[in-house]
């Protein structure tokens, strides 16, 4: 756990060390919201929620039952081996790595109903044509036709990925904030619903397309093409609704300039720019990396993405060791769901304790309570043999707790991101964010091919312990920075949410 500073903060210093503009509107957006938790959305909020709601829902529902459902064909088609589903989950996640900070800068500089429109089209048309490859390989014979076709799907999965991260940044990081603010809805809220949503869909939709998948292969591939097609012109037009509902995302953005992401914080804005030099194709796929290591917000954003190098998750890895350890698959499967709650309660947690003691310091008590629970685990494989029921027993109980941390600092963090970020450079930084999340669960992945036996699973729980220790560290340097001090013992709970309310209404506090 990140140590407690006794250190004094600097008497000249507000208590959370405010340094921009951005931290003002930080302050302001906290107070609006700790006045407005209470009441009830108007009709028309609720109306425009809805149909936000919807679409979100068809949108992570379609992409979680094609991203495992294309597992368990690639499974059927490719008997005995994991090399095919491998190769296919490796190449979609570099196509995010390599592309997303350049599909970021795009989406930053069109219009918004135009981009969320796109990336609904173009995650639901190569499911689409996937599906028909996938039902052809299953009724071909010929080996090089098989290849052929495999890897045409890798193409078309990457093109998804790509169109479903330019949706989840659009929507989640861009619309969300324009929303919340338009309709007077707590943006905590918003961002929690709408992260539930996805763990909901996570956790249901995989269950309910290996149902069918034990029925019939071929049942389960056309039931996927059926939902992905019938689905996409409901989420076209709920999509469309939100955005005339609220007037202020029919507002364009500008095309943006290199430094947008951290003009807001330096006093400019994109028009102070006289000119825009076109970069050459190194550059510009250099320039959001060293846009995103400059912004206010690099050490958080860091951090969220150090804890995707895990195995500390009910994913394939853990549940092997699980199942190795003498758990049986009902057992485990009864596990998921109760990590899944755990994750779930998480959501709801974090809007509570963000609005009583503000999102920097919530975000440093979920991630150093992630911490706590996953050094746990990691000490009961280093202390006992890691193949008794004892230690997997700890390993499940630190797992399923840490998940209340790891989505408790997700939204805090996120919460960070959205108010620090120039809204013109919103879709690149995230963009740039997910492509670092990529990169450290590919390197989750290498940990596990590393390491491949069960009885060598400590090593990669180590692993993930370590990342989550770094991510801890990242965070604790940020909150020093920004705050003079990282726990302050007499105002522990609810000092932001004064301060909150003191510099909403003008007030100057001195402490």
């Amino acid at each position: 756990m990140v140590p407690e500073s006794s250190s004094p903060e600097p008497s000249h210093l507000l208590s959370e060390n405010i340094t921009n503009s951005s931290n003002t509107h930080l302050l302001a957006s906290a107070n609006d919201t700790s006045r407005s938790h209470n009441n009830t959305p108007a009709p028309e909020a609720r109306s425009v929620l809805t149909r936000l709601y919807i679409s979100h829902t068809l949108s992570a529902w379609n992409s979680r039952i094609f991203e495992f459902g294309a597992v368990l064909f690639l499974a059927s088609i490719f008997p005995g081996t994991l090399l095919y589903a491998s190769i296919y989950a490796l190449v979609r996640a570099f196509s995010t790595v390599a592309l997303s900070s350049w599909l970021g800068a795009q989406v930053d500089s069109s219009d918004r109903l135009v981009v969320v429109r796109h990336s609904i089209v173009w995650q639901r048309l190569p499911v689409g044509v996937s599906c028909l490859c996938f039902i052809a390989t299953l009724s071909t014979d010929s080996w090089a036709l098989t290849i052929v076709l495999f890897v045409i799907q890798g193409l078309l999965a990457c093109i998804e990925k790509l169109a479903a991260t330019a949706n989840t940044v659009a929507v989640e990081r861009d619309w969300a904030i324009v929303i919340s603010d338009s309709i007077n809805v707590p943006r905590q809220d918003l961002n929690a619903s709408m992260r539930r949503i996805d763990l909901i869909c996570k956790l249901l939709a995989p269950v309910f397309i290996s149902l069918i998948d034990s029925i019939s292969t071929r049942y389960a591939i056309w039931t996927v093409f059926t939902l992905n097609t019938t689905s996409v012109l409901v989420e076209y037009m709920a999509i469309a609704q939100v955005y005339q509902s609220v007037p202020a995302l029919t507002k364009t953005n500008p095309i943006p300039q290199a430094d947008d992401i951290n003009s807001e914080n330096e006093g400019e804005t994109p028009h102070q720019h006289p000119s825009h030099t076109p970069l050459s194709l190194p550059d510009s796929s250099l320039a959001p990396w060293k846009e995103y290591i400059a912004s206010p917000v690099f050490l958080p954003s860091f951090a969220l993405s150090l804890l995707y190098l895990t195995v500390l998750s009910f994913g394939a890895t853990m549940v092997t060791y699980l199942l190795h350890a003498g758990f049986t698959s009902l057992q485990v499967s009864y596990m998921r769901i109760g990590s899944v709650a755990a994750e779930l309660s998480g959501t709801w947690t974090a809007p509570m304790i963000m609005n009583r003691i503000g999102p920097i310091r919530s975000g440093l008590w979920f991630l150093n309570w992630q911490f706590v629970c996953v050094s746990g685990a990691a000490v009961a494989f280093v202390a006992w043999d890691s193949s008794s029921r004892f230690v997997a027993g700890t390993l499940i109980a630190g797992v399923a707790l840490s998940r209340v941390g790891l989505w408790g600092f997700d939204l805090s963090v996120q919460f960070l991101v959205q108010e620090n970020i120039n809204e013109h450079a919103r879709a690149r930084f995230s963009a740039t964010e997910m492509a670092l999340q990529n990169v450290f669960e590919m390197l989750s992945f290498a940990s596990t091919i590393a390491f491949p036996l069960p009885a060598q699973f400590g090593y990669p729980v180590m692993i993930s312990a370590g990342a989550v220790a770094v991510a801890a560290v990242c965070f604790a340097t940020y909150v020093r920075k920004e705050r003079g001090h990282l726990l302050h013992r007499s105002r522990c709970m609810g000092g932001d949410k004064v301060l909150y309310r003191a510099i909403g209404s003008g007030e100057v506090l001195s402490v």
